[in-house]
């Protein structure tokens, strides 16, 4: 079979983050939601740009909706387009807690369609060289993962990012890149302890965090400050045998913004001033790695073999279930001042 797209909002997410990558991934894209129709035609052309989400979803020529409106919309767009028979990749955060992400799990098994939460740090440059690391056993048995989002942003915009609603805030957004991350790398740890903030003038929402994990004995720290002019190392892992350090962050995004289309035989390419070292515990010899490409058109490749051929999303609700209840037991931990000892969720149905 062959699918259409259409896509809910055309802010940054819509525009530089899910166009790209659906046409990069074959798909057309014959609709847009947006109350600025120049972007979408500029960059699509003869594309139907629609005012509303219910005008989209009751088109029959449309089978994957990416839902990229506003963090409080995502569940009751992704609720609508699954009813309306459509598949869905929604973006992170899929919703503001754990309970609505298995509402969404169960109506998508119960409608039979496909849905996936857009986690497209999973194929970062960085991400995929540390995990090619890990897997292949050269930093030996991990004892320690520090990995940091910073960035000086000190302004409180008017935008929705920054208001306080449900979803909204440093924490829902850039941590569930970082939650998800680990948890991949790791699987789900034992417990936490977590620090929330505001530390901006005149914030409304969270615009920091530090948060402390724990598996055995391996220890994962994730942080984020928004008033940071030096970040340091985005990644600092320990093992028992090798260290590996990395600065700077995966390009993708930068580029699609610049107007890089993912088809550019240098897109997801790290700069060479950005390459991490690998530091050898014997020895203390470092060693400059070669970092894997960064593929972020992989995410929806998946998707579009997941609906086509069937099989299993990119990202799953379970997944995504797994990072949200993470982040509300550090929201509980940081109001409470207390570790949170995280029990085995109940399994979701993965599609």
């Amino acid at each position: 079979m062959s699918i259409r797209a259409g896509i809910i909002g055309f802010g940054v997410a819509g525009r530089y983050f899910h166009a790209p990558l659906i046409r990069a991934a074959g798909i057309p894209i014959v609709a847009v939601v947006t109350s600025k129709p120049e972007p979408a035609q500029d960059y699509l052309g003869e594309v139907d740009v629609l005012g509303s989400a219910e005008e989209l979803l009751a088109r029959d020529d449309i089978d994957l909706v990416a839902i990229a409106s506003p963090n409080t919309l995502h569940v009751p767009h992704s609720i609508a387009a699954l009813r309306a028979g459509k598949h869905v990749v929604v973006d992170k955060p899929v919703a503001a807690s754990a309970a609505e992400v298995s509402d969404l799990d169960q109506l998508a098994t119960e409608c039979k369609r496909k849905f996936a939460v857009f986690h497209n740090r999973r194929w970062d440059s960085d991400f995929l060289t540390i995990k090619q690391l890990i897997d292949a056993g050269q930093l030996g048995t991990i004892n320690a993962y520090h990995a940091r989002w910073d960035r000086f942003r000190p302004q409180v915009t008017d935008r929705w990012r920054d208001r306080d609603e449900p979803g909204h805030g440093i924490l829902y957004d850039l941590g569930s890149h970082l939650i998800d991350q680990a948890l991949v790398l790791f699987g789900a740890p034992e417990w936490l302890y977590a620090n929330v903030f505001t530390q901006r003038e005149g914030g409304a929402t969270v615009d920091g965090f530090e948060i402390l994990l724990g598996k055995g004995s391996l220890r994962i720290t994730l942080g984020v400050s928004s008033i940071a002019a030096d970040g340091g190392y985005r990644y600092r892992i320990n093992g028992s045998r090798a260290s590996f350090l990395k600065p700077g962050l995966d390009p993708q995004e930068a580029q699609l913004r610049a107007g890089v289309e993912p088809s550019e035989h240098f897109f997801g390419n790290e700069p060479t001033e950005q390459w991490g070292t690998l530091v050898h515990g014997d020895s203390g010899q470092r060693e400059v790695v070669t970092p894997q490409i960064g593929r972020w058109v992989s995410f929806y490749e998946q998707m579009r073999h997941a609906i086509e051929h069937g099989g299993p999303v990119p990202v799953s609700a379970a997944q995504a279930y797994d990072t949200i209840r993470i982040i509300e037991a550090a929201l509980t931990s940081s109001a409470m001042g207390c570790r949170i000892d995280l029990q085995p969720a109940a399994p979701l149905v993965s599609r």
